[in-house]
């Protein structure tokens, strides 16, 4: 791996000579790009360098006790090669992970998509479970949510519901949650006290930028509508409510929560363009698949990937075989106990790929 360091060298010196020319600082987003990639190789040559110091005391270990006579300082010298070996191999692991490419998408916001599966009144109580859960890690870590479209059903719970939330590595935190996520408990309406088994779809998309998916506007067939459902003032008395059909790909966004045809009408752009973008992504994700599979998941949304079993307070990730026995607390948005592990598993994943 230290053979590596010459190379990473190399290309840190040329970036660095390029970011001092007056032409590259003149173009921000060449700048920019520089700048980001500076930031990624720099660390790496720091581990390199480190490790191959490192290496080279070991080696000053190695002929220190082939050379040397005294017992005592030959003991010295094996306890000071163990952590020299040990430091070693903690520094490659940490090199390593500073070599996985980064997720492109990393940095994205997203729009998570929260729908009722089997399970009926239930499925739809645990929607807003999920979202009240989502709420608080967003606001823990000081994300900002937004709600863009919601269904109630009849009994306090969604039968779907689709927001926003924007921040710092939103998606790298929150790609996982894609799939379905299970729920068993007695409902409320459960006279017997019998177990149910429910089942609630999550989609999580990157948002992209109007440069990321274009969309052309004869592709777009627009119909205006009266909005429905419960609301405040102008709910079903304008055509407030917009729908938009993706001709080529027959995908439907409906949007209907702001009194304004033309927010309704942005937001439900915005919604359309991040599952275009996320259709996009599919589809290299799944030609990657077909060379090797992830063991973490592949986030198709039909894919069993957390069980909630509130009698026993207990998460189980299937993933990764994560098994957690404070549903309590992850319940209400104390989610790093799960989200790190398998951000540790993805990255596990890529290193036996790299």
């Amino acid at each position: 791996m230290v053979e590596k360091l010459k190379d990473f060298e190399s290309q840190l010196e040329s970036i660095d000579s390029a970011l001092s020319d007056s032409t590259v600082m003149k173009d921000m987003k060449k700048y920019a790009e520089l700048t980001q990639e500076r930031s990624r190789i720099a660390p790496i040559v720091d581990s390199l360098r480190n490790l191959a110091s490192i290496l080279s005391q070991i080696e000053e270990a190695k002929e220190m006790i082939r050379a040397e006579s005294d017992p005592e300082m030959q003991e010295m010298a094996k306890e000071e090669l163990s952590q020299l070996e040990e430091d070693a191999g903690k520094e490659e692991k940490h090199c390593k992970m500073l070599l996985i490419p980064p997720d492109p998408l990393a940095g994205k916001n997203i729009i998570m998509e929260i729908r009722a599966g089997t399970g009926g009144d239930e499925a739809s109580l645990f929607v807003a479970d999920l979202f009240r859960m989502y709420t608080h890690y967003a606001e823990s870590k000081r994300w900002k949510l937004e709600v863009m479209n919601s269904s109630e059903s009849g009994v306090g719970g969604y039968k779907e519901i689709v927001c926003s939330i924007s921040g710092k590595d939103v998606y790298a935190s929150l790609r996982f949650e894609s799939g379905v996520h299970r729920v068993q408990r007695v409902p409320e309406t459960e006279s017997s006290g019998r177990i149910h088994t429910s089942a609630v779809t999550v989609a999580v998309l990157p948002e992209a930028e109007e440069t990321d998916i274009e969309i052309r506007q004869e592709d777009l067939k627009i119909d205006v509508m009266r909005a429905g459902g419960p609301g405040g003032q102008c709910v079903n008395t304008t055509d407030s409510a917009v729908r938009i059909t993706h001709l080529p790909t027959g995908i439907v966004v409906i949007q209907q929560d702001e009194k304004s045809q033309l927010k309704n009408k942005n937001k439900a752009l915005r919604v359309l363009r991040a599952r275009l973008y996320d259709m996009e992504e599919s589809r290299k994700r799944a030609e990657r698949a077909a060379e090797r599979k992830s063991q973490v998941g592949s986030g198709d949304r039909s894919e069993r990937i957390r069980t909630y079993n509130f009698p026993q307070n207990r998460v189980t990730d299937h993933r990764i075989n994560l098994t957690l026995y404070h549903l309590d607390q992850i319940i209400n948005g104390d989610l790093d106990e799960v989200i790190e592990p398998l951000k540790i598993a993805a990255g596990e994943e890529a290193l036996k790929n790299l």
